[in-house]
């Protein structure tokens, strides 16, 4: 049992992390005489606390062995005709399912996330047992910092589990080395995510004014351009509880408020977002040290690797051939070998009439210097047009926003400051939460603040969009002929037309979230009901774990549109826009 249990980052697992490495594993066995040599001091324990939010990082953006392709594929905030990494197994439409059977292709994709994650909460639930069992890392300060550190990751760990899985193991402070910690489901694994993340923000209060120095936060712990002050370190922790309370929700249903019979607590929520960060959350990346974002580096290769299909980025098409697009029978789309082309005003999408006109607009060659930022957050690709694949996913369009990071970072390619959680984000959680709970009023200039945004120093930064005046979720957004987002309307989906405040609210969170936070497309379009029917909601606990709990193989599940062997309520339901 205990060389199983080792999947799940025994603490014999910290060695390597002692040494601030995200590369292969050490492990020995982890035991309670190897957790009392490697915590045996004050300083191993503040060591490796303060490398293990590179160990979180790594499952996210460390490579791209994880869920994130399949997930922005199944989203369409991706279209790729190559296998790597699941990618074209996952197309909507094609009946794909989350395999989780015994040897799957992509395993080590669907568990790398619940393992790694599992293993940071039960290094920071060992570390909290240290502290709270007598060690003194120096002052009181020192050790209220820690605490919440640990519970800062336990939060963010168990979070991110229970946001893309059906189920998860909760180790905690007091749980020994050698169990696995009991199996709960989704709901109950999102609370004590939660309740992590606010004993992290008790400890935070405490330690800032308790006895010694808290504060900032070693530079090495999160590195990030942020001095991580008490202040700044509370409002990360607000904006991540903020992010967990509304995408841990599956379908529409749960996405409602609590009042209605749904999972989320609106009004904590715009708390949360309203008190969290206040500007782009960035991490500073090493390519040699981390953290790392390779999947921003692999799809920011400009027309080698990826292209951003219709379905959702058409919203922003005034000339027609959106709903052209919409009214083509799904396996007629991209006849002729022709990629979806489309006239926006919004100023982050290439300007012009013409592909000409677009690509003469904005060259991807203008923001390759370092730390230099690109004109718009799409590009109108030149050269050989990407037609592989099935036809509907074909467009001219490649997200680029970050592409200087790519090649020349802020001096060597993916080297420097990167962001990883936008400030728009928290401040549409906000806005989505008013709208939810019928104060439209409030949403409007959380929504405009991007929206409206224009040029500066010729760089989008918003969209440049007419500001939205009606307190209401009826009017149409303004703009007329030319309104952006335009949205299918039913009941035969065929067209689009402009949509209302809370589509505003979607398309803000979408672009300009695209590429930030880990599947942020996935999350939202989930609970707000935009996947394509069948699609799988979530990945199931893998069957490693499974069978480490004494599961036999006929017992091992599935998700996704399917029946025996599926868990129940795994696939999307037809949704908002007909698909």
């Amino acid at each position: 049992m205990i060389r199983n249990l080792i999947r799940y980052g025994g603490l014999g697992a910290v060695i390597v992390a002692l040494a601030a490495c995200e590369k292969t594993l050490e492990v020995t066995n982890p035991n309670q005489p190897e957790t009392e040599r490697v915590l045996a001091t004050a300083k191993d324990v503040e060591s490796l606390i303060g490398t293990y939010y590179k160990r979180w990082h790594s499952a996210l953006w460390s490579g791209r062995t994880n869920i994130r392709g399949m997930a922005n594929v199944m989203a369409f905030e991706n279209f790729s005709s190559l296998n790597n990494d699941g990618q074209n197994n996952r197309y909507p439409f094609s009946g794909a399912f989350n395999d989780n059977s015994v040897g799957n292709g992509l395993a080590n994709y669907n568990s790398k996330i619940y393992f790694v994650h599992s293993e940071v909460n039960r290094v920071a639930s060992s570390v909290i047992d240290k502290i709270e069992g007598g060690l003194n890392l120096g002052s009181p300060a020192a050790d209220l910092r820690a605490l919440a550190f640990a519970e800062f990751l336990r939060g963010v760990s168990i979070g991110y589990i229970a946001m893309f899985y059906d189920s998860a193991a909760i180790i905690g402070p007091g749980t020994s080395a050698e169990e696995p910690g009991p199996m709960i489901h989704y709901p109950e694994a999102m609370d004590s995510a939660i309740t992590a993340l606010e004993r992290a923000l008790v400890h935070t209060a405490a330690a800032g004014s308790a006895i010694g120095t808290a504060f900032p936060l070693p530079s090495t712990w999160i590195p990030s351009p942020t001095n991580m002050t008490q202040t700044e370190f509370t409002r990360l922790i607000r904006s991540y509880r903020a992010r967990f309370r509304a995408n841990v929700a599956r379908t529409p249903a749960e996405r409602a408020d609590i009042s209605q019979g749904g999972m989320v607590d609106w009004a904590a929520t715009i708390a949360d977002a309203t008190a969290g960060i206040q500007a782009d959350h960035l991490n500073i990346t090493n390519s040699v040290a981390g953290p790392f974002n390779s999947w921003v580096s692999q799809y920011d290769t400009y027309g080698l690797w990826h292209q951003m299909p219709p379905f959702i980025i058409g919203m922003a098409d005034v000339s027609g051939r959106y709903s052209a697009f919409l009214s083509t029978p799904l396996g007629d789309r991209g006849a002729g070998n022709n990629g979806f082309f489309m006239v926006t005003p919004d100023l982050r999408f290439p300007q012009g009439a013409t592909r000409a006109l677009q690509q003469t607009d904005f060259a991807i060659t203008s923001c390759q210097g370092a730390s230099q930022l690109c004109k718009r957050y799409f590009a109108n690709r030149t050269g050989t047009d990407q037609f592989a694949g099935i036809g509907w996913g074909w467009s001219n369009y490649d997200f680029v926003r970050w592409h200087s990071w790519r090649v020349s970072g802020d001096g060597t390619g993916t080297n420097g400051p990167l962001l990883f959680f936008a400030r728009a984000e928290v401040d549409l959680l906000a806005a989505e939460g008013h709208i939810r709970l019928g104060n439209f009023a409030a949403a409007l200039p959380l929504i405009n603040r991007s929206r409206t945004a224009g040029m500066v120093n010729n760089i989008a930064t918003g969209g440049g969009l007419p500001a939205i005046v009606a307190a209401d979720n009826t009017t149409p957004v303004p703009g007329g002929v030319n309104c952006v987002p335009k949205v299918p309307q039913p009941p035969a989906f065929t067209t689009a037309d402009c949509g209302n405040l809370m589509e505003a609210m979607k398309w803000e969170k979408r672009i300009e979230t695209a590429y930030t936070g880990f599947s942020q497309w996935y999350l939202d379009h989930r609970g707000w009901g935009d996947l394509a029917e069948g699609t799988p909601l979530f990945w199931v606990t893998p069957f490693e774990d499974m069978k480490v709990r004494g599961k036999q193989d006929s017992e091992i599940y599935n998700s996704g549109p399917g029946g025996l062997g599926f868990a129940p309520n795994s696939a999307a339901a037809k949704g908002t826009y007909g698909w």
